[in-house]
């Protein structure tokens, strides 16, 4: 773990800070700590790892087609969870971007807990490592119980049960930046970003080449 404070004391990012270009609002991500209100008691991570998504011209993109009863939340306005069901058995987490009426989102890959350890280790006894407890966004949205009904919280209200919280945020020199994990359209954009210092990042993979024809549930975003 990264020894960091946990700043689950501090203020919400606010929604003006969110309403950005999703390639600006990513990278600010980092540091930020998301704090959840669990069925077990408050756990907080501290973000190290995110992807950028826009509808205008990302082609891995949810919204990319334009608006669906299942995308609204990611046109707008900022500062939402945008919570699906991916591949039938997980849960991933984005917080909306831009002005209200252009969707963008930025997908939460990874964090550090920051708070409280105990209560995270009993939601995800599996992990070997307590890096391992929020690396990919599959474990970080099951480790902070964030299921459908999430989606649509607004995160920079201080009295939502997932609140994002300003953190401390990491330095320029920090921030790595390359290809989304597993997405096959558009995969050279560099469009990831990661704390270089953090060992709870998740590993890249390439993504592969799907039938075009067909869209697998969920792992567009």
């Amino acid at each position: 773990m990264s020894g960091a404070g946990d700043h689950t004391s501090s203020a919400p990012v606010t929604r003006a800070e969110l309403t950005a270009d999703v390639l600006d609002v990513a990278p600010r991500l980092l540091g930020t700590v998301l704090a959840a209100d669990t069925p077990d008691g408050p756990v907080a991570v501290r973000i190290v790892e995110v992807e950028a998504y826009r509808a205008a011209d990302d082609p891995a993109s949810h919204s990319y087609r334009g608006r669906t009863p299942r995308t609204a939340v990611m046109w707008g306005p900022a500062g939402h969870l945008y919570v699906y069901f991916v591949y039938g058995m997980h849960f991933c987490a984005n917080v909306s971007c831009l002005p209200d009426g252009q969707a963008g989102a930025v997908l939460l890959r990874a964090g550090e807990v920051v708070s409280d350890l105990g209560v995270a280790r009993s939601r995800r006894p599996t992990a070997r490592r307590d890096d391992d407890l929020a690396r990919g966004p599959a474990r970080l949205a099951s480790l902070m119980g964030l299921r459908k009904e999430h989606n649509g919280i607004d995160v920079t209200d201080a009295a939502s049960s997932v609140r994002l919280l300003t953190g401390e945020r990491i330095p320029a020199e920090r921030v790595a930046t390359g290809p989304r994990v597993g997405v096959a359209a558009a995969a050279d954009l560099p469009w990831r970003f990661w704390d270089r210092d953090s060992r709870a990042v998740s590993p890249y993979r390439p993504g592969r080449v799907r039938d075009p024809h067909s869209i697998a549930p969920g792992r567009l975003q």
